[in-house]
Protein backbone atom coordinates (compact mmCIF):
# COMPACT_ATOMS: atom_id res chain seq x y z
CA UNK A 1 0.00 0.00 0.00
CA UNK A 2 1.41 3.36 -0.85
CA UNK A 3 -1.42 5.99 0.11
CA UNK A 4 -1.75 9.29 0.91
CA UNK A 5 -3.56 11.45 3.46
CA UNK A 6 -4.79 15.24 2.59
CA UNK A 7 -5.88 18.03 4.53
CA UNK A 8 -6.15 21.69 4.56
CA UNK A 9 -4.60 24.29 7.46
CA UNK A 10 -6.08 27.25 7.37
CA UNK A 11 -2.95 29.05 9.48
CA UNK A 12 0.58 28.56 9.56
CA UNK A 13 0.56 27.91 13.30
CA UNK A 14 -2.16 24.90 12.79
CA UNK A 15 0.48 23.80 9.68
CA UNK A 16 3.45 23.78 11.97
CA UNK A 17 1.56 22.08 14.90
CA UNK A 18 0.61 19.11 12.51
CA UNK A 19 3.55 18.96 10.94
CA UNK A 20 5.46 19.06 14.20
CA UNK A 21 2.84 16.12 15.77
CA UNK A 22 3.58 13.89 12.29
CA UNK A 23 7.53 14.38 12.89
CA UNK A 24 6.50 13.59 16.62
CA UNK A 25 4.50 10.13 15.52
CA UNK A 26 7.32 8.76 13.32
CA UNK A 27 6.41 10.56 9.67
CA UNK A 28 10.10 11.19 8.04
CA UNK A 29 10.71 14.50 6.55
CA UNK A 30 10.41 13.26 2.96
CA UNK A 31 6.71 11.63 3.41
CA UNK A 32 5.19 14.82 4.44
CA UNK A 33 4.45 17.87 2.15
CA UNK A 34 3.31 20.99 2.43
CA UNK A 35 2.24 23.53 -0.17
CA UNK A 36 1.56 27.27 1.07
CA UNK A 37 1.02 30.74 -0.65
CA UNK A 38 4.09 32.80 -0.47
CA UNK A 39 2.84 35.76 1.76
CA UNK A 40 6.14 36.88 2.07
CA UNK A 41 6.02 40.68 3.10
CA UNK A 42 2.48 40.19 4.36
CA UNK A 43 1.77 41.05 8.44
CA UNK A 44 1.71 37.14 8.47
CA UNK A 45 5.62 36.88 8.87
CA UNK A 46 6.79 40.23 9.98
CA UNK A 47 8.60 38.61 12.73
CA UNK A 48 10.72 36.77 10.09
CA UNK A 49 11.91 39.86 8.32
CA UNK A 50 14.75 39.85 10.59
CA UNK A 51 16.63 37.67 7.81
CA UNK A 52 18.43 38.59 5.03
CA UNK A 53 17.79 35.33 3.06
CA UNK A 54 17.55 36.26 -0.34
CA UNK A 55 14.33 35.90 -2.69
CA UNK A 56 13.97 32.49 -3.92
CA UNK A 57 15.64 31.14 -0.81
CA UNK A 58 16.12 26.90 -0.30
CA UNK A 59 16.71 24.75 2.66
CA UNK A 60 19.39 26.99 3.94
CA UNK A 61 17.43 29.89 4.50
CA UNK A 62 14.00 28.53 5.65
CA UNK A 63 13.52 31.52 7.33
CA UNK A 64 13.57 33.59 4.68
CA UNK A 65 10.56 31.53 3.43
CA UNK A 66 8.45 32.65 6.37
CA UNK A 67 7.93 29.54 7.25
CA UNK A 68 7.85 28.29 11.07
CA UNK A 69 10.80 25.52 11.95
CA UNK A 70 8.33 22.39 11.41
CA UNK A 71 7.53 23.33 7.92
CA UNK A 72 11.15 24.12 7.28
CA UNK A 73 12.32 20.52 8.01
CA UNK A 74 10.33 18.83 5.52
CA UNK A 75 12.55 17.83 2.27
CA UNK A 76 12.75 19.50 -0.39
CA UNK A 77 11.51 23.29 0.28
CA UNK A 78 11.72 26.15 -2.13
CA UNK A 79 9.56 28.93 -3.61
CA UNK A 80 7.68 28.48 -7.27
CA UNK A 81 5.77 30.00 -9.23
CA UNK A 82 2.44 27.75 -9.87
CA UNK A 83 1.15 29.00 -13.61
CA UNK A 84 -2.23 31.04 -13.03
CA UNK A 85 -1.78 30.88 -9.28
CA UNK A 86 1.04 32.55 -8.25
CA UNK A 87 4.26 32.36 -5.79
CA UNK A 88 4.00 29.33 -3.27
CA UNK A 89 5.96 27.30 -0.76
CA UNK A 90 6.20 23.93 -1.28
CA UNK A 91 7.73 21.01 0.55
CA UNK A 92 8.48 17.45 0.13
CA UNK A 93 7.27 15.16 -2.85
CA UNK A 94 4.62 17.69 -3.71
CA UNK A 95 7.47 20.26 -4.14
CA UNK A 96 9.05 17.47 -6.86
CA UNK A 97 5.41 17.15 -8.36
CA UNK A 98 4.61 20.64 -8.84
CA UNK A 99 7.90 21.45 -9.91
CA UNK A 100 7.62 19.38 -12.94
CA UNK A 101 4.11 21.21 -13.25
CA UNK A 102 5.11 24.77 -13.25
CA UNK A 103 8.36 23.92 -15.24
CA UNK A 104 6.45 22.05 -17.78
CA UNK A 105 3.50 24.75 -17.93
CA UNK A 106 1.18 22.35 -17.46
CA UNK A 107 -2.76 22.89 -17.48
CA UNK A 108 -3.97 22.85 -14.20
CA UNK A 109 -0.73 23.64 -12.28
CA UNK A 110 -1.34 22.59 -8.81
CA UNK A 111 -4.35 20.44 -9.91
CA UNK A 112 -1.96 18.10 -12.46
CA UNK A 113 0.53 17.96 -10.15
CA UNK A 114 -1.98 16.44 -7.12
CA UNK A 115 -3.44 14.36 -9.43
CA UNK A 116 0.26 13.10 -10.79
CA UNK A 117 0.13 12.43 -6.70
CA UNK A 118 -2.46 9.76 -7.16
CA UNK A 119 -5.08 12.34 -5.98
CA UNK A 120 -8.90 11.77 -7.92
CA UNK A 121 -9.62 15.13 -9.93
CA UNK A 122 -12.77 16.07 -8.20
CA UNK A 123 -10.29 16.22 -5.10
CA UNK A 124 -7.75 17.69 -6.63
CA UNK A 125 -10.28 20.97 -7.61
CA UNK A 126 -11.04 20.80 -4.10
CA UNK A 127 -7.92 21.55 -2.58
CA UNK A 128 -6.80 23.92 -5.63
CA UNK A 129 -9.82 26.11 -4.41
CA UNK A 130 -9.01 26.58 -1.17
CA UNK A 131 -5.44 26.69 -1.67
CA UNK A 132 -6.41 29.56 -4.37
CA UNK A 133 -8.01 31.09 -0.98
CA UNK A 134 -4.72 31.28 0.74
CA UNK A 135 -5.10 27.84 3.08
CA UNK A 136 -2.28 25.17 3.52
CA UNK A 137 -2.35 22.00 1.91
CA UNK A 138 -0.40 19.28 3.83
CA UNK A 139 -0.01 15.54 2.65
CA UNK A 140 1.45 12.69 4.36
CA UNK A 141 2.43 9.30 2.67
CA UNK A 142 1.60 6.22 4.57
CA UNK A 143 2.63 2.67 4.35
CA UNK A 144 -0.28 0.98 6.50
CA UNK A 145 -3.67 1.34 7.61
CA UNK A 146 -2.14 2.25 10.74
CA UNK A 147 -0.12 5.44 9.25
CA UNK A 148 -3.16 6.26 7.73
CA UNK A 149 -5.58 6.43 10.64
CA UNK A 150 -2.75 8.22 13.14
CA UNK A 151 -2.42 10.75 10.13
CA UNK A 152 -5.95 11.09 9.96
CA UNK A 153 -6.59 11.73 13.59
CA UNK A 154 -3.37 13.90 13.99
CA UNK A 155 -5.48 16.08 11.13
CA UNK A 156 -8.85 15.82 12.98
CA UNK A 157 -7.19 16.31 16.58
CA UNK A 158 -5.72 19.96 15.58
CA UNK A 159 -8.84 20.95 13.38
CA UNK A 160 -8.13 20.41 9.90
CA UNK A 161 -10.85 20.67 6.97
CA UNK A 162 -10.82 19.01 3.89
CA UNK A 163 -8.85 15.70 5.48
CA UNK A 164 -8.94 12.80 2.45
CA UNK A 165 -6.91 10.08 1.36
CA UNK A 166 -5.88 8.92 -2.40
CA UNK A 167 -4.24 5.64 -3.29
CA UNK A 168 -1.13 6.67 -5.21
CA UNK A 169 -1.00 6.48 -8.74
CA UNK A 170 1.80 3.14 -9.23
CA UNK A 171 5.09 4.38 -10.83
CA UNK A 172 4.71 2.37 -14.64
Amino acid sequence: MKDSVYCIATTLEQAEAIVLNLKQQGFTADAISALLPDKRGSKDFAHEHNTKAPEGATAGGVAGLGVGAAVGWLAGIGALAIPGLGPFIAAGPIMAALGGAAVGGAAGGLIGGLVGLGMPEYEAKRYDAKVRAGNILISVHVETSEQRSLAKDIFKNHGAEDIASASEAKPS
